[in-house]
């Protein structure tokens, strides 16, 4: 992630537009905090005008916690603001009804990301601008290959733009509607912002930041070892975070969004029990 993209980003905005980053104090949204501070910085704008939205659910969730660490540790914690949702606005049906999806890692995470969205926009009516860190796990192929008992350590390394594409170019692997890959992804958060009235930013979905993580030697790193491929991701970004702004960013261990906005037992009792369940749910929209 070059600075320069930041920078014409923020040189598009109104110079005292206030400016939103989705922070759970991972190494994505860590990294797109820091970029943007340091390029609000470098272009002598305000820094006030920067806020880190982490959201928690009746106060629980475990980012909550590693959000106020990695941001103390910067000394950077005035930036921080906590939106507190009840675990009563949650709904995988409303997620569902605006994501226009059904697999429920997705649905799951866009129901956290849509509460994100209406509490800020609750607390602030005006806000307009927001920033995130989607697409960092797919370009440093980040994900838990015991998860999927498709995947093996080869098929993630030998497939160009596993985790983009769903299973590689040019081919097919959960449907002709939905490539299973960022492009969900991407649905998963552009829905609720626009459902909220936000226009957001990623610097992880630039092209020419997608086709760099293509030309990472992926199995030079990591001698084809996945415990080796987990570490990647950290030690990368936070080697270029330290070459561009300086900080040394604090690295925790993976967590995805809706595993970390909520106490799980509350997780559990917000989710449908099966994936059935959800395209129950999904078919049901357009049967109304």
């Amino acid at each position: 992630m070059r600075p320069s993209l930041k920078a014409t980003w923020l040189k598009s905005l109104p110079h005292d537009a206030p400016i939103g980053v989705c922070f759970s104090g991972g190494i994505d949204s860590g990294a797109v905090f820091l970029t943007t501070y340091r390029a609000t910085m470098d272009a002598g704008l305000k820094p006030a005008r920067l806020k880190a939205f982490t959201l928690s659910v009746d106060g629980g969730g475990e980012d909550l916690t590693q959000a106020r660490q990695f941001l103390e540790a910067l000394d950077l914690g005035l930036f921080h603001e906590v939106i507190n949702v009840s675990a009563d606005e949650l709904s995988i049906d409303n997620a569902i009804r605006v994501i226009e999806d059904y697999k429920p890692l997705d649905i799951d995470a866009g129901m956290m990301t849509l509460a994100l969205c209406r509490g800020i926009r609750s607390r602030y009516p005006d806000w307009k601008h927001l920033a995130d860190g989607d697409g960092g796990d797919e370009n440093l192929k980040d994900y838990p290959i015991e998860e999927n008992p498709e995947l093996t350590i080869n098929s993630v390394f030998n497939n160009l733009m596993l985790y983009h594409e769903g299973w590689g170019v040019e081919s097919i692997k959960h449907s002709l509607t939905y490539s299973g890959g960022l492009s969900r992804g991407c649905a998963r958060t552009y829905a609720p912002y626009a459902a909220t009235e936000f226009e957001a930013f990623s610097p992880f979905k630039m092209p020419n930041v997608v086709e760099v993580a293509e030309g990472i030697p992926f199995v030079d790193l990591t001698d084809r070892d996945h415990t080796r491929l987990y570490q990647l991701k950290g030690d990368v970004v936070a080697a270029g975070i330290k070459a561009i702004t300086g900080f040394d960013m604090p690295v925790f261990e993976k967590r995805r969004f809706q595993h970390g906005a909520i106490d799980e037992p509350q997780l559990i009792g917000q989710s449908a029990e099966t994936e059935a369940d959800y395209r129950r749910a999904f078919n049901a929209v357009y049967q109304t």
